[in-house]
Parts: structure tokens; sequence; C-alpha cells
């Protein structure tokens, strides 16, 4: 692994955000984030901007690397998941500093950040989290629920949709809930704001999980650590929307990861009968296409090591 240069962390404050993208063939939507940093950070006072690429094959790291930004660029040599490289990242900047995860495929809005290192500033809070915006300017539903028997039931039978709308699914979609700030159990992972105290007291993410759940299974064990994870909607950022829902192999890497985690914090009745649920709602819906069909194999296959990174 390669990696840019380790920054002076003498003279770094405890308010400093370190923003890590994690690439992998982002060169279509990396430049678009980098161009928004700027105006997205402003009233940080002390920022870097790390971009760590798990081995792309479409000049993202070069990209990177020549942008007027100046971002560090860690080169990770393989394609080594999502955790990983934000662990490799994590090594490499200030104890004391915040650090902004974000996805590729998204545009800060002006002044987005400072509002979630305000929110990070209060010790209760571990991770702060943005209102987020579909392309086509409507707030993505990113709170969700923490996966449970009845979430994936709801689902199942009734279709995401209407199980969001009902209160019962894991995405939480009622709009009023999208209108203030407060807690929620988690929040979606395309962009969170880390409190230095949080990842002090939690340490580093799961990378067995490889890609997906990741960020659910962190987002537990800072609630686990006795902090929030709260929602901020005067910062706000654009996601363009991952590849999830188009690409069989990494849909079938989510479903199987869905009942990874759930499998880690529930018995083997609990874990049988979240799976069956999540089958069911991927056997209900194989004749839409591909990607379902591949969830169906992966929800009553024998779950693979996480860590397996032919998926992507």
């Amino acid at each position: 692994m390669e990696s840019g240069k380790r920054p002076d962390h003498e003279g770094l404050p405890a308010a400093s955000v370190s923003v890590v993208i994690v690439t992998y063939n982002s060169a279509s939507v990396l430049i678009s984030l980098l161009d928004s940093l700027p105006e997205g950070l402003t009233g940080v006072e002390r920022f870097e901007v790390i971009v760590v690429d798990n081995d792309s094959r479409d000049g993202s790291a070069e990209l990177a690397e020549a942008h007027p930004l100046e971002p560090r660029v860690i080169r990770m040599g393989r394609n080594a998941g999502y955790a990983a490289a934000i662990n490799v990242a994590a090594t490499t900047v200030h104890q004391g500093s915040n650090i902004l995860v974000l996805n590729p495929d998204l545009q800060l809005c002006p002044g987005a950040v400072a509002p979630l290192v305000e929110c990070a500033a209060m010790p209760s809070v571990g991770i702060a989290v943005p209102r987020n915006y579909g392309k086509d300017g409507k707030t993505d539903p990113t709170h969700r629920r923490e996966p449970s028997i009845l979430t994936a039931w709801a689902e199942a039978i009734l279709g995401g949709k209407l199980a969001a709308r009902l209160g019962w699914g894991e995405v939480i979609s009622e709009p009023t809930r999208y209108e203030c700030a407060g807690p929620v159990e988690w929040a979606s992972g395309a962009a969170l704001l880390l409190s230095a105290r949080a990842r002090r007291a939690v340490g580093r993410w799961d990378e067995s999980f490889f890609l997906y759940s990741e960020e659910v299974d962190y987002q537990r064990r800072v609630r686990e650590a006795g902090f929030e994870i709260v929602y901020e909607p005067r910062s706000q950022v654009i996601h363009s929307g991952g590849e999830c829902g188009t690409d069989p192999r990494l849909f079938a890497l989510m479903t199987a990861n869905r009942i990874r985690y759930y499998q880690r914090h529930h018995g083997l009745l609990q874990t049988s009968l979240f799976r069956l649920g999540v089958a069911v709602g991927e056997a209900v819906r194989s004749c839409r296409g591909s990607i379902h069909r591949a969830g169906l194999r992966s929800a009553v296959m024998p779950l693979k090591p996480a860590s397996d990174s032919s998926a992507r």
C-alpha cells in the first residue's frame, strides 16, 4: 500500500475535520464531489481531504491527485473493502479530528459540514448525519430502524415502500421526521461525521463485512458506547445513488450482509425467521429481474466469508 504524506499532527485542533472518501472505479463522480468540498466546508477552520482508492482501474486515484484541492491519496493496492479503507485513513489522522466519511457519488451543498461539526461538539453525540437529497431534489429517506423480524417480514409481504409508510419497515419515510434535528437509530452511510470522542471509544470499523452493513454495525457500537446518532437537517448533501439496485453481485452481497449482521446479535431461531423473511421477499420479487434472483440465492445459500472481494 502506498499512502500520501502523513499530516503533521502538532497544531491540529480537536475540532478539525478529516474528510475521507473511499473510491472504487469512481472517476465518473469523484470530480463533482471534490469540486463541491471548498464551499461545503465553509466555516470549518481546519480540514484535510483524504481519498482512499481500492485499486480502481479507471484512473480515480490519478484524478484525485491532479485535482486543485490536492487531496492526500492513499492507494490500497487491492480492493480491500469500504471498512478497511476507512480504517487505513483513520490511522493517518489526528486522534482529535472528526472524520467525515463521504461516498464518492455525493455533492456537498454550501456550508454542509459546519452544522455537523457543531452538532458533534455536543458530548452526547457520536455521529452526526445530514439531510440527503436525490438528483430529483426530493429528500432521500436515509433514516433507519434496527433490522428486526418485523421489518424483514413487513418488507417481504408489503414491499419496502408500503412497509415504510406504515412504519413497519426498516426505512423511515415519514416526511416530518426529516424536518427537525434529533436522534435516529442509524442512518445510511453515504455521509457520516464521526466525532473524535466516538472514534476513540468505538475503535475500528469491522472489516469482515467488506461492503454493506458495516455502517449498521459501526453505528450500533456507537450507540452501545453511550453516544447518539443525530440527524442535522441544516447540513445538506446531494446523493446520486448507489449501484446495489442494478448490480446483481452487489445486491447479493448486501442481502448476505443483512443476514450476517442480524445473526451476530440474535439467536438461531430469530435469525432463521429473519432470514426466511428476507428470502420470501426476494422470492416474491424474483420475476422482476436478476437482482432479486441474486438476492434470493444469497438468502438461501450458506453465508460466505464477508471479506471476499470477488463481489466487486
